[in-house]
């Protein structure tokens, strides 16, 4: 089938191009891949999250200063930051994308191995350098893994299902993790990363490479437009929508970032002897209410359209900040970590749909995702340091209302600037 797809504005004007797109083909991926998909999703997720936040935990056990563990933390931030994009970029250059997720999960299961087996300063700069180079590149990849395998029309379908996955393996990997960690030691938790390295590559094994559309897996290629990779990445770097969604994530990460570190200093502050437990139920009650609504949400950004989920998605976030600001209830905070949920998992789907409705047919999906990754990236970074600092000096409840009134200021940018990205062959 033959369809008109609007590309990115140059110069003031909106390009045309067309794409050759044979539905009946592209569709095929959401029927043939769900269960090895989903588990990429799964074993992907606990592969690579087996350093959060055990990472400095295991570096004090074995006599790092607090100083030193900091650096180490700072350098893998820095690093992920900037490769964000030219991770993406090169993912859209490479197109036997199972290799490249292939190689991503190995270099994590050896940087996890490096951390566990020699802990000594050079050896876990290198193995955290190694560790977010791989991050930089597994994650675009599974996405345009997803693309490649089913097309435009079922994406936000498939990406409902993966965030759902992703999620699951995050609860499991949060729950094994530290039941070893209690049982064990913290050691053990990296040997665990690396171990599950094999089933994410038995998992990935079982995509057949013929199935990914290499064209679509980069966004689709347009058969007019513009003709040089230089104007490709400019069209996209001056693409207003685009620098709009992703002037919005800043927001909202800076909105969101901080809110769980503060609230677990609250905690630990008042009720020591319960915050650990407060804390644990704070973290994986989003986790099961993204597994609920994450294919809801996919299947609703097809009929809703993606403007409404994000203005839900700022709503939510809100909310979340100005209940963190008049109560500590325990039970309070509980329920508005289901708010967490709900923004989690509509940013899981919507990030990369969204970027993929307005890169269709650039050929550089994948680029624009690096794009947004660092936008992730910086409003993380700030947001921590930020309201921790406003949480020192005028108290947290002050905090968590500027936290809200960020996430305001980021529900005005979606009403004012971010348009409806839902294409009309896309309901």
């Amino acid at each position: 089938m033959r369809e008109q797809c609007p590309l990115y504005p140059k110069s003031g004007h909106a390009l045309v191009g067309t794409i050759e797109l044979d539905e009946a083909q592209q569709n095929h991926g959401v029927a043939a891949q769900p269960s090895r998909s989903r588990l990429v999703c799964v074993f992907r997720r606990r592969c690579s999250d087996g350093w959060g936040p055990f990472v400095a935990t295991y570096l004090t056990s074995v006599a790092w200063t607090q100083f030193d563990i900091g650096l180490i933390l700072t350098i893998g931030t820095i690093t992920g930051l900037a490769l964000q994009i030219p991770a993406g970029a090169l993912v859209d250059r490479v197109p036997v994308k199972r290799l490249l997720a292939a190689l991503a999960v190995a270099s994590i299961s050896a940087s996890a191995l490096l951390l566990a087996l020699w802990p000594i300063f050079s050896v876990v700069v290198a193995a955290k350098v190694l560790h977010a180079i791989a991050s930089s590149l597994l994650g675009p990849t599974l996405v345009a893994m997803s693309l490649g395998l089913v097309g435009h029309a079922l994406f936000s379908i498939r990406l409902g299902r993966n965030v759902r996955f992703l999620s699951l393996g995050n609860a499991i990997a949060a729950g094994v993790a530290g039941g070893i960690a209690y049982y064990y030691s913290n050691q053990a938790i990296f040997f665990l990363t690396a171990a599950l390295g094999i089933p994410t590559l038995i998992a990935l094994a079982q995509i057949s490479s013929s199935e990914i559309d290499p064209e679509l897996a980069r966004g689709g290629i347009s058969k007019s437009g513009v003709d040089t990779w230089f104007d490709a990445i400019s069209g996209l770097v001056h693409h207003r929508v685009l620098i709009g969604f992703a002037a919005t994530i800043v927001l909202f990460q800076l909105a969101n970032a901080a809110m769980l570190p503060i609230l677990a200093g609250i905690l630990a502050k008042r009720d020591p002897e319960t915050a650990a437990l407060v804390l644990s139920i704070c973290i994986l009650v989003p986790q099961f209410v993204v597994v609920a609504i994450a294919p809801w949400i996919g299947v609703t950004a097809q009929s809703w359209g993606r403007r409404p989920l994000l203005l839900l998605t700022f709503v939510a976030l809100s909310a979340r900040g100005a209940i963190f600001a008049v109560t500590s209830d325990p039970y309070l905070l509980v329920a508005a970590q289901l708010l967490d949920g709900v923004s989690a998992a509509s940013l899981g789907v919507l990030v990369p749909l969204i970027i993929a409705d307005v890169t269709r047919g650039s050929g550089h999906f994948n680029f624009a995702q690096g794009l947004i990754g660092a936008a992730v990236g910086i409003g993380a970074s700030f947001s921590t340091t930020l309201a921790g600092f406003i949480a020192d000096t005028s108290g947290a409840a002050i905090a968590f209302l500027l936290l809200a009134c960020v996430g305001v200021m980021g529900l005005v940018f979606v009403f004012t600037i971010v348009p409806e990205t839902r294409g009309p062959n896309q309901r």
